[in-house]
């Protein structure tokens, strides 16, 4: 698989990982504490796709490295998030375990690709 054909496929893997969890928020029930996580998670999970397609069409290696550190970051923050709804038990379990592990899975590979561009 070449770079572009990887970028491509990520760029689509990130953009269904948001719109799941924007649909994943939209069943859990609306109070004080889901307010609050929804907006962050939906947040952080938005960004990690807007930022890697930044990543991709990054004009030099530091614009580029300095994406693909947001893109960890938020990645991350999915990931946080997402634990927090399971602590609290709200949404499908099912879906919540989907979302958990494709946050960690892109977290896993982001941050591989961050620490192969290290300056």
């Amino acid at each position: 698989m070449t770079n572009e054909e990887f970028n491509e496929q990520f760029r689509r893997r990130t953009r269904d990982f948001a719109v799941r969890v924007l649909k994943f928020l939209e069943s859990v029930p609306y109070n004080t504490g889901t307010k609050i996580i929804s907006f962050q998670l939906g947040k952080a999970a938005t960004s990690v796709g807007a930022n890697f397609r930044a990543f991709c069409r990054g004009r030099s290696k530091n614009e580029k490295y300095a994406k693909i550190c947001i893109v960890v970051e938020e990645a991350d923050e999915c990931v946080y998030w997402l634990d927090i709804f399971d602590g609290l038990g709200y949404g499908d379990k099912k879906e919540l375990a989907w979302l958990s592990n494709e946050a960690l899975e892109i977290l896993k590979v982001t941050a591989k690709i961050k620490s192969s561009m290290s300056p």
